[in-house]
């Protein structure tokens, strides 16, 4: 029998920012994984996806963008062994980091299966294949999520690949499928596009982040990924599968007809499920909605007093960032401080190609919510850092309140759109106006400067850009670049 007065289950990026902050604020933690420290996120999902995302953003600059600055490039290839060996790297020097940390903190880590036993006891089975009971006065529940399968497409990580098998390849295929057109599924085919793959992406809806993002920066990327010759078939399902030697063939129903998809590997990114079913959580009362999602309040308490729930296991937006702030808020709360979980946005950041990032609210989510709303937008083309990067697609989009400025949303799609979008968050965190950000003076030249000039768009008097009296969305550039 082990005693611990803080149990937390699961070692990502939730998990171990609560075990971190319960141990400084005088807690004994005790942190429980079933696989490596740093969770999906360090291991197999936001640092190895990243990092061979920028590896595919050199070479293709490398193939198709040098040449226009007047570089001319010697032969370039790939060696994914080799790449995928320094990506490990990034990876090991992370979850290292995080493993010292964890120590440095006081902070005990064991390796196995957690399962409870009662609300206040755990059994682990661990990998010698012992099983000891953990006791815990409080309990944080951060076992994250997992990439969800779809009939007729089981993962066999050799023709079916979830995103974890997909970031793992030592060797390029030819062709590859790529089953939902959501972010995961954009941003590997991407990557994978960059290295000479030929990338097909078979989404059920309309179009590729239907519901996800701003309709005009999604738009934005179909065109960039339909001029490199990404292959994007909307208003399709996938049906089944065919193998004839090292060849593969994806039957789809696109509009009620049946047609068919040559490739040598299948992605499936459809979306991920919570953990929720693998902890025994049934057996001991807590509940758990119909999605698979813990209940929890603005503490991230569940219904069991003594036990939280945080990150992907406790509901949307199943992102890193958001986890971590709920670890540290139900650490506090367990240290006895009287603290909430409340934020006006939580932004978010898909790295396509271009990226895009958002906080806050659309310009249709505002009007649904009785806004009236003033928009302000500027464009890449019309910045000269953008510029000077080669990336001259993408726009910088404010949504206002009409009566009074004030930032109700933020969207980017263009060259490193995830640099900028934390100014757009902190403007909507403090309630910032478009007045605030535009005599807010940016440093020239940069990406940033374009919240700026967006947030002069918006209250009608741009430098950078002529908008017509009485228009609200901004016209083509008419003066040289910033």
């Amino acid at each position: 029998m082990k005693q611990t007065e803080v149990c937390v289950i699961g070692s990502g990026p939730g998990g171990y920012v609560a075990a971190i902050k319960a141990a400084q604020l005088g807690k004994k933690v005790l942190v429980i994984d079933r696989d490596k420290v740093g969770g999906v996120c360090l291991n197999c999902g936001c640092i190895p996806s990243k990092a061979l995302i920028t590896a595919a953003g050199f070479y293709d600059k490398m193939q198709n963008g040098a040449a226009e600055m007047g570089i001319t490039a010697g032969k370039t290839s790939v060696d994914m062994t080799k790449l995928q060996t320094w990506k490990q790297g990034v990876v090991n020097k992370l979850t290292g980091g995080v493993g010292q940390l964890l120590k440095a903190n006081g902070c005990e880590y064991m390796t196995g299966e957690a399962k409870f036993k009662s609300p206040k006891e755990l059994e682990v089975k661990t990998a010698d294949g012992k099983t000891e009971v953990i006791q815990a006065t409080s309990f944080i529940i951060a076992t994250g999520s997992r990439p969800i399968e779809i009939p007729g497409f089981a993962f066999d990580q050799k023709n079916v690949l979830s995103s974890t098998e997909a970031l793992s390849l030592d060797d390029l295929p030819k062709r590859l499928a790529v089953i939902g057109g959501g972010y995961i599924g954009l941003e590997i085919g991407s990557f994978y596009q960059k290295f000479g793959v030929e990338v097909t992406i078979i989404e059920a809806t309309k179009g590729i982040l239907t519901g996800v993002v701003d309709s005009d920066c999604s738009q934005v990327v179909a065109r960039k990924l339909k001029k490199k010759g990404v292959n994007i078939i909307v208003n399709a399902k996938a049906i089944s599968f065919k193998k004839s030697g090292s060849d593969l063939s994806v039957t789809i129903s696109v509009d009620g007809k049946e047609q068919t998809v040559a490739t040598d590997k299948i992605l499936v990114t459809v979306g991920r499920k919570p953990n929720s079913d693998q902890l025994g959580l049934s057996a001991i009362g807590l509940k758990i909605d119909a999605k698979g999602f813990i209940q929890v309040d603005k503490q991230l308490r569940t219904n069991i007093s003594h036990i939280f729930a945080i990150g992907d296991i406790a509901g949307q937006p199943m992102l890193a960032h958001k986890a971590s702030r709920e670890g540290i808020i139900a650490a506090e709360v367990i240290a006895g401080k009287n603290v909430v979980m409340d934020v006006k946005t939580i932004p978010a950041v898909i790295f396509t190609d271009p990226e895009i990032a958002s906080a806050g609210m659309t310009v249709e989510e505002a009007q649904s919510k009785g806004f009236e709303v003033k928009v302000g937008q500027f464009p890449y083309a019309a910045n000269g850092r953008a510029l000077s990067m080669l990336e001259s697609e993408g726009f910088v989009k404010i949504v206002t309140d009409k009566k009074n400025n004030v930032v109700l949303g933020v969207h980017i799609v263009g060259g490193e759109a995830s640099q900028v979008i934390s100014e757009a968050a902190l403007a909507i965190e403090m309630g910032a106006t478009a007045e605030d950000i535009a005599s807010t003076i940016h440093p020239h030249p940069t990406l940033p400067e374009m919240m700026m000039e967006a947030a002069e768009a918006a209250l009608g008097h741009p430098i950078h850009i002529f908008v017509k009296p009485d228009r609200e969305r901004p016209l083509r550039p008419t003066s040289p670049p910033r």
